[in-house]
């Protein structure tokens, strides 16, 4: 199974970030995963896919030419696609993933989030979505989620579809059974 992986391209000022994306980076490759993200070397983005690649996992990166050109691009995965654009970048990671999971990041990571939860709203993609909540980085977030379907702007369905742990490992187990 490959596995979208959406998180940041800093390691956050807390040094569980690191450790979380690490271990999960390793379970993928053990569990016989490969692992398709940003295609940074930077990063939790860096520490996930090098992490993958240490214990002979598969790792696709999927970046756009200006950040390749930034040479944030990391040079040892197993492939690296470079694309035109934001957009061309997150329909290609979307085409070859059977799974979604979020890990703490910042704009690009609760970006990339919503709008993977958008389009599963719309039926556009069918792939499990999850939430790595290390540290509990996503409590804020999954709060204001609960906030909109009280609300009446966010269905309980589409909520409730959103698998949350705080474990590498049972958050891979909830995303492919």
């Amino acid at each position: 199974m490959k596995i979208c992986v959406f998180c940041g391209s800093s390691s956050g000022n807390n040094s569980v970030y690191s450790r979380t994306a690490k271990e999960l980076g390793a379970l993928i490759a053990q569990r016989n995963h490969s692992l398709v993200y940003g295609g940074g070397n930077v990063g939790l983005m860096g520490i996930v896919a090098d992490a993958v690649l240490e214990n002979k996992g598969e790792v696709t990166g999927v970046i756009p030419r200006f950040l390749m050109d930034r040479e944030v691009g990391h040079s040892g995965l197993t492939s690296l696609e470079i694309v035109s654009s934001m957009h061309e970048r997150k329909k290609r990671m979307a085409d070859l993933s059977d799974a979604f999971l979020a890990i703490p990041g910042g704009w690009g990571t609760l970006e990339e989030l919503g709008e993977i939860l958008t389009w599963k709203q719309l039926g556009l993609v069918s792939q499990p979505v999850g939430v790595l909540n290390t540290n509990g980085f996503f409590d804020p977030l999954l709060t204001q989620m609960k906030h909109m379907v009280q609300e009446g702007f966010l269905r309980e369905e589409n909520f409730s579809s959103i698998k949350t742990s705080q474990s590498p490992s049972e958050i891979l187990s909830l995303l492919i059974p």
